[in-house]
């Protein structure tokens, strides 16, 4: 299963179809839809969160999914995967792999990234590892995991913080492990997904340049109105 899941997504697209509840296309039936013109136009493997998107996207593109579930708990930062719960909830639903914040900060509930890890694979399950930084990565890889995501670099306050991608993070990565380094985070134009695939990265996930329509016309509104008013451009994304 291993070999067979890291081989089809091995130098190819992996889309990220998301939409949490406060946005425009929230629901299982368009993220379905979305996730299937991903399928369309060549993504390999669908990244989604929560159990009924999953249904829906796996029961509309029978494509290798990564799952997640999004749940925030007072006094933690940590909402990818965070607990037992949501990783008991993932593995009943028998997905390829399970992604779920890897990085050196305490979980909620006090359990460990250790612990969830040993139970995805006791479950048949490969582990995606989301980190900040390469000290997080290499952690990360001691503890088993299967491959890890740039997912959180600058989502974390110790990590760069960047505009586009973390390109260094992705090729330090790719030298030090012996595990695939998928490449996510702030990748918002094809350029940026090819120098990632450059700097060594097994896979490449985009979400939001694909799947969050919001974000991808305030680029482009940025871009248009800082021709007249050049200090809307620093304002970012």
């Amino acid at each position: 299963m291993t070999t067979a899941f890291f081989n089809t997504i091995k130098h190819k697209l992996i889309a990220s179809c998301q939409a949490l509840e406060e946005e425009p296309l929230h629901g299982a039936d368009i993220m379905a839809k979305m996730a299937t013109a991903a399928k369309m136009g060549g993504a390999t493997a669908i990244r989604a969160n929560s159990v009924v998107d999953i249904q829906a996207i796996r029961n509309a593109t029978k494509l290798p999914l990564i799952g997640i579930i999004k749940q925030e708990y007072a006094g933690s930062d940590v909402f990818i995967t965070p607990t037992l719960k949501e990783v008991e909830a993932l593995t009943s639903l028998q997905i390829d792999c399970i992604a779920l914040d890897a990085t050196a900060r305490p979980r909620p509930g006090g359990g460990t990234l250790e612990q969830l890890i040993s139970f995805i694979h006791s479950q048949g399950v490969l582990v995606m590892g989301d980190i900040s930084t390469l000290e997080e990565a290499k952690q990360a890889e001691a503890l088993g995991v299967d491959c890890v995501g740039t997912t959180l670099s600058g989502y974390t306050p110790y990590s760069r913080q960047l505009q586009g991608p973390d390109l260094t993070l992705i090729r330090d990565a790719a030298l030090a492990l012996s595990i695939p380094v998928i490449a996510e985070g702030k990748i918002h134009t094809t350029e940026d997904a090819k120098q990632a695939m450059l700097a060594g990265a097994h896979a490449v996930v985009v979400g939001s340049a694909i799947s969050r329509p919001q974000l991808i016309t305030k680029r482009f509104v940025t871009s248009v109105e800082s021709v007249f008013h050049p200090s809307r451009e620093s304002q970012g994304s």
